[in-house]
């Protein structure tokens, strides 16, 4: 399987918006440009291993939790 862009950015804007935090919040404390944090979320760019663990510790969640449910949702949507 091929990790999908989209779905990262997609999971990743969820766990934000479920936080009620903002790109720049977010962002600021991943230590990440905020359009560098818009492009991931829109599918236009992956995360770095770096920057993906750092998004997570910004979103107070796991890497293993924010992989899982990326994992999931690829497997929803290719079924």
């Amino acid at each position: 399987m091929i990790l999908d862009a989209k779905v990262v950015g997609r999971v990743i804007q969820a766990y934000r918006e479920d936080r009620g935090l903002s790109q720049e919040v977010v962002s600021g404390l991943a230590d990440i440009g905020r359009t560098h944090l818009s492009a991931i979320e829109r599918g236009v760019r992956k995360p770095t291993l770096e920057t993906f663990f750092r998004l997570a510790e910004a979103l107070n969640i796991r890497p293993s939790q924010l992989i899982a449910t990326i994992e999931n949702m690829q497997f929803r949507l290719s079924e």
